[in-house]
């Protein structure tokens, strides 16, 4: 492997990674803001299944995924016909893998933040004449941003090694969904390719600190 062919697997797993914390970020905000605000029938329910990616085996998502936005799934037939957009075996459909299992991590984080903002400062942001949407916009979510932050780099750090979901609905083709994890699985298989797959490993493990490292330094300034 070139070093043009590592830096390529690099960015793609960077891209799939930001694509994954940015699409489903905002839904993960306002998911968190219902648990966190809003009283309702079925919750339980609502919770159990956000958090059932982390229970699940990888594998089992990915192949749920599969069933439901293949082509000749409910949801992939809907996509393909009207937009036609394909994500199974795609780079997008490698960050919806990866959005789907982080996702949990992110609810969870900013539902934390949420639930630490005083409502007093929302009541009396009420009794001045603020509205639902200024309240939110001016007061919550201000003092929710540095969990918001923690969970976008949880969920960013926790995607770039994501396996099992990517690789059965989006595949390992090398340029395309091929991710770090994948290429050390395929350099795994090939005799001899224990040295690339030390190096893709390194690589790997140095981007995990660093997304570690600042997910710490984001969850001490939250407890502050």
């Amino acid at each position: 492997m070139t070093s043009g062919d590592l830096a390529g697997i690099v960015a793609l797993t960077l891209g799939v990674a930001a694509r994954a914390v940015g699409i489903g970020l905002p839904l993960a905000i306002a998911t968190a803001w219902l648990l966190a605000r809003r009283p309702f029938r079925g919750k339980s329910l609502l919770q159990a299944a956000i958090h059932l990616p982390m229970v699940l085996p990888p594998v089992v998502t990915g192949w749920l995924l599969l069933l439901l936005f293949g082509i000749e799934g409910p949801m992939g037939r809907l996509l393909w016909q009207a937009f036609g957009i394909r994500l199974p075996f795609t780079s997008a459909g490698a960050a919806l893998a990866c959005g789907v299992m982080v996702f949990p991590l992110m609810v969870r984080a900013i539902r934390l933040a949420l639930e630490a903002v005083d409502p007093g400062l929302e009541d009396a942001a009420r009794t001045l004449g603020a509205g639902p949407l200024d309240r939110f916009l001016t007061i919550t979510l201000p003092l929710a941003t540095p969990g918001i932050l923690l969970a976008a780099v949880l969920g960013y750090t926790a995607s770039l090694g994501e396996f099992g979901a990517v690789i059965t609905f989006a595949a390992n083709i090398p340029g395309q969904t091929q991710t770090l994890p994948l290429a050390i699985y395929q350099a795994l298989q090939v005799p001899g390719g224990e040295a690339l797959a030390a190096k893709l490993s390194l690589v790997s493990l140095g981007l995990a600190a660093c997304g570690l490292l600042l997910s710490e330094r984001l969850g001490a300034r939250l407890a502050r």
